[in-house]
């Protein structure tokens, strides 16, 4: 039978490398570990792991048996951690998953005042994720993922909170400047600076780009908003962003907003949530006050 120490020896040693280390992290004898594993082993009538000189390489059943625990475990866990919470009166932890980078700063404009109404509920925001954000959810990684791009699937729910236009900066000295929105074709000697996402969730390629076949003469990546914003003020490239951080971020640099096409790019920002949640207070409360924002902000 599988129990849930297989799980996390399997899990620990593909952590640290050896049965040594992954002993020690378990708080076990590595004989014990040994022990536990070579009795699941017999079981199972299948080898988990195969002996290279000093390295232990997982075999297919090992490898089935980590993907197992990689999605089991975080489900187990949380269980036990909402289960001491019940039972000493706490309302627990609202762990958020970002799949939108420019989403931060609104972010953070709701986070305070729900602190503040919720002074039980701590908040963990998240980037990255085993599974990506919709695998992250589903396997409780997250309780909350806040998406441009909702990706529906049986026993979740994904609630759009605000509307948003997605507009191309340049450099207030940029040709592009003074056009009164720019073609695809405007682009396609430009070097492309966006968010280290792939580009087929990027939207200035999916929305604008590939449909007219133009690719940028360079296209490169930056983790931050601002470093991003600094090099397109100095005429280093161009970035898509949505219009409301776009025309914040004016205010401050020598920058110009141009809208990507004669119609533009419409898009929306979604909260996903798992179905089964919807009764927990504070995660309705948050949606809620999600909601308030979306004109103060975007």
């Amino acid at each position: 039978m599988i129990e849930r120490i297989h799980l996390r020896i399997v899990h620990a040693v593909e952590q640290h490398g050896s049965l040594t280390a992954a002993a020690k992290e378990l708080c076990v004898t590595q004989s014990a570990l040994s022990h536990s594993m070579r009795k699941l082993e017999d079981n199972l009538g299948n080898k988990v792991w195969l002996r290279e000189g000093r390295r232990l390489r997982l075999t297919q059943s090992g490898r089935y048996l980590l993907n197992i625990a990689n999605r089991v475990l975080p489900l187990l866990d949380h269980a036990e951690s909402k289960l001491k919470q019940i039972a000493q009166g706490e309302r627990g932890t609202l762990r958020i998953g970002m799949e939108c980078h420019p989403c931060y700063q609104w972010l953070l404009k709701v986070v305070s005042p729900f602190l503040d109404a919720w002074p039980d509920v701590d908040v963990d925001v998240k980037q990255k994720f085993q599974f990506g954000g919709v695998g992250a959810l589903l396997d409780y990684e997250i309780d909350l993922l806040v998406t441009p791009d909702p990706f529906y699937k049986s026993g979740l729910s994904f609630n759009p909170v605000f509307d948003y236009e997605q507009v191309l900066v340049v450099s207030k000295n940029h040709t592009l400047a003074s056009v009164p929105y720019a073609q695809a074709e405007d682009l396609r000697d430009q070097v492309l600076l966006t968010y280290p996402v792939a580009t087929d969730r990027l939207d200035i390629y999916s929305q604008f780009l590939n449909p007219s076949g133009v690719v940028p003469r360079l296209h490169k990546t930056s983790e931050t908003t601002e470093i991003m914003l600094q090099m397109v003020a100095c005429d280093r490239g161009v970035a898509p962003l949505p219009r409301w951080l776009a025309e914040e971020y004016c205010a401050k640099l020598p920058l110009s907003v141009v809208r990507l096409g004669e119609e533009g790019i419409s898009k929306q920002i979604f909260l996903g949530t798992r179905e089964g949640d919807s009764d927990i207070e504070y995660l309705k409360a948050f949606t809620d006050l999600a909601r308030s924002y979306k004109h103060s902000s975007p």
